[in-house]
């Protein structure tokens, strides 16, 4: 008889199923799924949604919790605090239903958080770090990307779709890169189950992260919020961008001089190029008058080769990055295209494509506003199994089409509160270790409002996972645009500034950056210092470790002895350093005019000495104080970079 059960029992469970979908199925939300990582060590939330009254049971490696619904229909059971493993099953049964969910650990589960530079992919950042993907393989670090999505009008109680992924061969290139990094080295240093939750959005200001009672406090983001809360209004926003953004779109291709004769279109093969200028080095194109040209722009390059392509692998087209779109063309054949201009461009050659002897690549870009081009010091280049072939010099060039300046897009989905209630609201209920926060670009200029509105950000998602002492550990800005030699006004200093200073809120940590930045790239590749120095933190704020350094020198103090000041730093380790050189740099004075001025400093039993003249009175020290700063060479004894800082001298 017991054999006889045995064998009915799945069809027993997948008739009640079956039947189950005449009334209100048992529906979890997109984070209580396969794969997914519970939190060690604290009370778990399991919650869902189901009939009014339903009784709903919970089952977990022998665990058992059950009771109703509410008037709602939601149901919502704390599970004891658990010691970290897996992997394990649970089953939750409704009156009609049974839901089993496989491969569950129990770890420590991160909730990432900001804008692009948290997206970034690994797949993005696999030139710098090829030996990641060789035998990338842990089933004890999973992954989960919260779909992009935003709301005004409501606080969402579940994301718009996601699902867990395990770290393996297949889903490496979809990880974000800072969040991959961090998992990993948490996970080879306490050999605990890591899962990552990111919920960032390219491009997005802070406003979008606060919730609307915080925003309360900032009157011109709150009433742009309620704005967005009516009806219509943003229905009538995208009619209205995307007629403008399609009729220009229309414009440009029906003025350029590249498809207007489609059977000898410029990308073909047949097209003779005649009066075409020289780009001697890949770059941003020329101006008209000193001011930007907007339109089209068409490229051309013939190439040799002495040998037959055909059998060679891992042919690809590397265009560095373009401003803004393009597509790409050999011999006729698209091979591959970007809508916007921050990607780099690795395009995947088709077999077949490349053959012995003369090829033609063409490049056609669409530049939108400012100007457009090549970003110079990125690869340009064809790679043919083996060989690589330079194509950074000697372009023909040509003009499709000359436009205006092409009509902006209105980012709804940047506005205030938006991305909070549809991305950020729905974890709350999730029990989780602690919170990465990679954001900030966006806001530069605006460092005033940022440093309330961070803390403000922090409070708020602090009270509503009901932690005060949640663990915050965010990035400083690194360094990004053009390389001075001079002391200069930043924005992106007074962020770097606004972001040390939040230090002082307690349980925050912060992963210094000024040195792995790219002067042309807002999107530096390596985000595994990055999510590195972030772990550092989380050893210090989170696991518990005593021994550091846990960051480069953090300023503490500054005092004026006779003719010198005196700056004392935490984090040093072992003592100070100098990077590079044998002279320290990047330190500036101000006097009571304002003016900056380079300020000779030595470091002398781990703290830096600053000497000046007897007849000035500095009222202000700067270290490191640029976009880009040419000198930021003070490191700990581990050579982990200090922190950017200002300081006022007076009493």
């Amino acid at each position: 008889m017991n054999r006889i059960l045995q064998y009915l029992l799945p069809v027993f469970i997948l008739n009640i199923v079956f039947v189950s979908a005449s009334f209100a199925e048992i529906r979890l939300p997109f984070l209580i799924s396969d794969g997914m990582v519970l939190q060690r060590g604290v009370p778990v939330n399991i919650w869902g949604w189901a009939d009014i009254g339903e009784e709903i049971q919970v089952e977990f490696d022998g665990i058992i919790v059950k009771g109703k619904t509410d008037s709602d229909g939601k149901w919502e059971f704390a599970l004891p605090p658990m010691k970290a493993g897996g992997p394990f099953q649970m089953q939750i049964t409704g009156n009609n239903e049974v839901l089993e969910i496989r491969d569950i650990w129990i770890g420590d589960v991160w909730v990432c958080s900001g804008q692009s530079n948290m997206e970034t992919t690994m797949e993005r950042v696999e030139p710098m770090f090829p030996e990641e993907f060789v035998d990338a393989y842990n089933t004890r670090i999973k992954y989960f990307d919260v779909p992009d999505e935003y709301s005004f009008t409501e606080v969402k109680s579940d994301l718009k779709g996601g699902k867990w992924l395990e770290l393996n061969q297949e889903n490496i290139r979809s990880f974000a890169a800072v969040a991959y990094f961090f998992a990993k080295n948490i996970n080879q240093k306490y050999d605990v189950p890591i899962g990552m939750i990111n919920a960032s959005v390219g491009g997005s200001p802070i406003q979008s992260w606060l919730r609307e009672e915080d925003l309360k406090a900032f009157p011109r983001d709150y009433e742009e919020a309620l704005h967005f809360q009516t009806p219509g209004v943003i229905e009538n926003i995208e009619r209205t961008d995307r007629e403008r953004i399609n009729a220009w779109r229309s414009e440009l291709k029906s003025k350029d001089q590249g498809l207007l004769n489609p059977d000898l279109p410029w990308y073909s093969t047949d097209f003779n190029p005649k009066d075409w200028q020289i780009m001697e080095e890949v770059g941003f194109w020329p101006t008209d008058d000193r001011k930007p040209i907007n339109g089209v722009f068409w490229f051309r390059k013939e190439i040799e080769l002495d040998f037959d392509p055909t059998g060679s692998s891992g042919q690809k087209l590397l265009l560095g990055t373009l401003v803004d779109s393009d597509e790409a063309y050999i011999n006729g054949v698209l091979v591959g295209s970007t809508g916007y201009r921050y990607p780099p461009r690795r395009y995947n050659i088709p077999k077949g494509v490349l053959k012995k002897g003369k090829n033609i690549i063409v490049v056609k870009i669409v530049n939108e506003s400012g100007r457009g081009g090549f970003i110079t010091e990125k690869p340009y280049q064809l790679e043919i199994g083996d060989q690589t072939i330079d194509l950074s010099k000697s372009w023909q060039y040509q003009i499709g089409a000359k436009m205006p300046q092409a009509p902006s897009q209105t980012a709804v989905r940047f506005k205030p509160m938006g991305l909070y209630n549809a991305m950020i609201a729905p974890l709350h209920r999730l029990s989780i270790k602690g919170l990465l926060w990679y954001q900030g670009e966006s806001n530069a200029g605006q460092a005033k409002n940022y440093e309330k509105q961070l803390a403000s950000l922090i409070a708020g998602w602090r009270e509503e996972w009901q932690r005060p002492e949640l663990p915050f550990l965010f990035v400083q800005l690194p360094n990004f645009m053009e390389v001075t030699d001079q002391p200069q006004e930043s924005g992106w200093a007074e962020m770097r500034e606004v972001q040390r200073k939040t230090l002082a809120i307690p349980h925050t940590g912060m992963a210094i950056t000024i040195d792995v930045g790219e002067a042309n790239d807002i999107h530096p590749l390596d985000k595994k210092s990055v999510g590195d120095r972030l772990a550092l933190q989380a050893q210090k704020l989170v696991y518990g470790e005593k021994s550091g350094p846990f960051s480069g020198p953090l300023f503490e103090d500054a005092r004026l002895r006779k003719h010198k000041l005196i700056l004392t730093f935490s984090e040093t380790g072992s003592g100070l350093n100098i990077s590079n050189g044998e002279e320290l740099k990047g330190f500036a004075l101000a006097g009571e005019d304002g003016k900056y001025y380079w300020t000779d400093a030595a470091i002398k039993k781990h703290k830096v000495i600053i000497r000046f003249p007897a007849s000035e009175k500095p009222k202000k020290l700067r270290y490191a104080w640029a976009n880009n700063p040419q000198w930021a060479n003070l490191v700990n004894s581990v050579g982990l970079p200090a922190s950017p800082f200002e300081v006022d001298l007076m009493p």
